[in-house]
């Protein structure tokens, strides 16, 4: 038993006439005819009396209204309900980061987001670098960050700004009386905090591995991930080099200019046939975003 074959049967009932029902349900009369036969066979009992002449109600017909108008009532009722909830439940967006620190990245588009778009809610989750591809490809989450040179050659990429990568350093370090350094002088200013590969993007590793030189692997402190580097290098353990994506800055730590190191192109990734609407906005707020930093730090600059 179905709802079609319901409806089929409350319109005959009400028409007592096959070709008629037909019309108001806009289907053929056969197709009518083959709803009630189904429906009286699943039911064992005649529904109908039908002569050539005339449609009636059988007396197991007259019982049946009331139960087929119930069930129907219940069934428009629990659709409706269902699109209700459907609607008003959030459109979730979920977003792959390597790091606190394009976490922190993330807040001042997340917070337009919640203004202009309230009926979205943005999914946040930490990942390894070296799953994070597979995820974004596969559609576990929607958006992810890069550097150009390491994207996935296939899926879509959006550069937000040019990173510069920096030299990070306590206060109390001797390289926090400069304002920027050299790779020489960086091979020559004791322990340097690095973070391994995969965590480590590829661009970064070769500009970490310039700086390292030929130091003792005493003079190395080997990192797991990016979060790690951090607490040693406030700690005075050594320096290390990071990139100065918009608005993560420590407020804690110095951040060096590197002499002759190119900033690196870092975006946004994502595959914009899978991610709809909803990315293809939060794009275009990370990058107002972005925009609006980088006047921020010119303006900065020339104060």
């Amino acid at each position: 038993m179905n709802t079609t074959q319901l409806e089929c049967f409350m319109e005959v009932a009400n028409c007592l006439n096959f070709s008629r029902a037909a019309q108001r349900l806009n289907i053929t009369q056969p197709a009518v005819s083959h709803q009630i036969n189904t429906l009286e066979n699943e039911l064992g009992v005649k529904l109908f009396q039908r002569t050539s002449k005339s449609v009636r109600l059988t007396q197991e017909g007259y019982l049946f209204i009331q139960y087929a108008g119930e069930i129907l009532k219940l069934s428009q009722s629990s659709m409706a309900r269902m699109k209700e909830s459907s609607q008003d439940a959030p459109h979730r967006m979920v977003i792959g980061c390597r790091n606190v620190a394009e976490l922190r990245l993330l807040l001042p588009a997340l917070e337009r987001l919640r203004v202009t778009q309230p009926e979205v809610l943005p999914v946040l989750r930490l990942i390894p670098f070296d799953a994070m591809e597979n995820l974004l490809e596969e559609g576990t989450i929607q958006l992810m960050f890069s550097f150009r040179n390491s994207a996935m050659a296939k899926a879509h990429y959006v550069e937000l700004c040019h990173c510069p990568i920096k030299c990070i350093c306590a206060p109390s370090h001797p390289l926090a009386a400069y304002e920027s350094v050299t790779i020489e002088q960086l091979r020559s200013s004791g322990r340097i905090a690095v973070c391994r590969p995969p965590s480590c993007p590829p661009d970064l590793f070769a500009i970490q591995t310039q700086a390292v030189g030929g130091r003792a692997t005493s003079q190395i402190l080997f990192c797991d991930n990016h979060e790690a580097i951090f607490p040693l290098v406030a700690a005075g353990y050594g320096f290390a080099l990071v990139p100065d994506y918009p608005h993560t800055r420590m407020p804690e730590l110095r951040y060096l200019t590197i002499e002759q190191v190119e900033p690196l192109s870092f975006g946004a990734v994502c595959f914009p046939q899978k991610s709809g609407t909803i990315i293809r906005r939060f794009l275009e707020l990370l990058k107002a975003c972005a925009r609006e930093h980088d006047l921020n730090s010119e303006q900065q600059k020339r104060d």
